[in-house]
């Protein structure tokens, strides 16, 4: 074994010196630039998760459809784009814990030999083990410090970052999971009516060659059976399409077993969100949380650029043992040899490059205190959209599905009227376009009920709670060696 007899103390003295606080601005988080509550608030009476625990909800308790929830579990696990933005993260922890070793003293061991030989013809051997560091740097006011904090602010902004992207895939996944669902519906629908129309169309043929009915009655029954074949074509499309987007969004195959054929009602797809919004909610998003660690790196780096105006203290020393003998050193009958050379730098002029990187410093700072503000801004805006959209929806679900009714009966009473000879073919067909039209719009208002409480949970930062899954959660661990 190796003894040094090095003085430890200077050196102790010197990282107890380090140990001072930064040069930073004291951080302090900013009021919120936005009103405390939204104009709009969900219905008082809806049931559903408490708005004030929305992102401690894990989606799997806020998805109730098992089909949908299978599709998100592989989406996080095969989506590219998302491992993309985990590799992004990963990186920054890497940067963050490279400028992190700074910090330490990085110490170094050797073991030479040296074999002389002078003009006289002696022969000198001599055997050193050494240990020691080299150019460390004391950071006496806080420059590596805070480094090091800018880096570790990035770093937790990348991963706030991450985290904004899954719940986005979340609501990506779900919202492209209906599309294909209400444009199922709305081939079925066409299917239906162009089987409609074309008995409508049989009807209107038998009454012609009884001579009842004319030839331009033949023709407008056929317009509706024509509108209906197109239309099937067309979303036949795209439905494959949707297909084709969710496929890519999950990023492997899957089952069809796993899709929907028709949009399920809102109880069964999603829990609600009921009212008591308070926009402090808005602190915990996680792109909200990615712009204040931004704002704090940027915080960081004054205090590392005011820290640049101040000495360089670096320390450099060396103890071992040294002996003729290569054994020796081993057994303890070598002599101890030791060098301590400190080293003070004093900048006195550099042209200005202080003080121009001190004033970028403040000027980033002001640049992501506003990006901060107004991430801040943007999310109360869409929280804002989704609940002037809540506050409606309702009410246009229940007249939709109203007109639906009365369209229904309407063309039913016309129909039978038409059939008795008590009417024309014209009511009739008109009654039944105004139907066919009405429900194709019910269709699309029942999938904007389901994409608005969707849009409401992610908006409001939810869905990451679920600790049991890794892949829904990104480590956060600043302190690692």
């Amino acid at each position: 074994m190796i003894k040094f007899k090095m003085n430890i103390l200077p050196i102790a003295g010197a990282l107890i010196l380090a140990g001072c606080s930064t040069l930073a601005p004291d951080y302090a988080r900013t009021e919120l630039p936005v009103p405390n509550t939204w104009q709009e608030q969900p219905d008082a009476q809806s049931k559903g998760i408490s708005s004030e625990f929305a992102q401690q909800v894990p989606w799997k308790d806020f998805i109730k459809d098992q089909r949908l929830a299978q599709l998100i579990e592989l989406a996080l696990d095969s989506n590219r784009s998302l491992r993309e933005t985990l590799a992004d993260v990963e990186s920054a922890r890497a940067t963050y814990r490279i400028q992190r070793s700074d910090l330490f003293p990085q110490i170094d061991a050797s073991l030479s030999g040296n074999r002389t030989k002078t003009s006289t013809g002696d022969i000198s051997t001599l055997y050193e083990a050494e240990a020691g560091l080299s150019g460390y740097e004391i950071d006496l006011f806080g420059k590596n410090r805070s480094l090091t904090q800018a880096q570790m602010e990035a770093y937790l902004a990348s991963a706030e970052t991450a985290k904004a992207a899954q719940i986005a895939l979340i609501g990506e996944i779900a919202n492209a999971w209906l599309t294909l669902a209400a444009d199922s519906n709305l081939l079925s629908l066409a299917k239906e009516t162009a089987a409609n129309a074309l008995k409508t169309m049989d009807i209107t043929n038998k009454r012609l060659e009884l001579g009842v009915d004319s030839r331009i009655d033949v023709a407008s029954a056929e317009t509706i059976y024509q509108t209906a074949r197109s239309d099937i074509a067309s979303f036949t499309t795209q439905v494959s399409q949707d297909k084709n987007a969710l496929r890519l969004l999950v990023g492997e195959q899957f089952e069809d077993s796993l899709l929907a054929g028709a949009l399920p009602q809102s109880e069964s797809l999603i829990n609600d969100v009921p009212a008591g919004l308070s926009s402090s909610v808005l602190l915990a998003r996680p792109d909200v949380l990615a712009a204040e660690h931004d704002l704090k790196s940027a915080n960081a780096n004054i205090g590392a650029a005011r820290a640049a105006f101040f000495p360089s203290v670096s320390l450099t020393a060396t103890g071992g043992l040294a002996s003729s003998v290569l054994s020796d050193i081993f057994s303890g009958g070598a002599s101890s040899i030791w060098t301590l050379a400190p080293s003070i730098s004093l900048p006195i002029f550099n042209g200005g490059e202080n003080e121009a990187n001190l004033a970028y410093s403040k000027a980033q700072q002001e640049k992501y205190l506003a990006a901060y503000e107004y991430a801040i801004q943007s999310a109360f805006s869409e929280v804002s959209d989704v609940l002037a959209r809540r506050a409606t929806i309702h009410e246009q679900l229940d007249a939709q599905a109203s007109l639906v009714a009365a369209a229904t009966r309407s063309y039913e009473l016309s129909l039978a009227r038409y059939k008795n000879g008590v009417d024309s073919f014209q009511n009739a067909l008109e009654a039944q376009r105004t139907m066919y039209s009405a429900s194709q719009s019910l269709i699309s208002t029942r999938q904007v009920d389901l994409s608005n409480r969707i849009n409401l949970y992610r908006v409001l930062g939810g869905g990451l709670a679920d600790t049991s899954n890794e892949n829904m959660t990104v480590a956060v661990t600043p302190e690692e060696g």
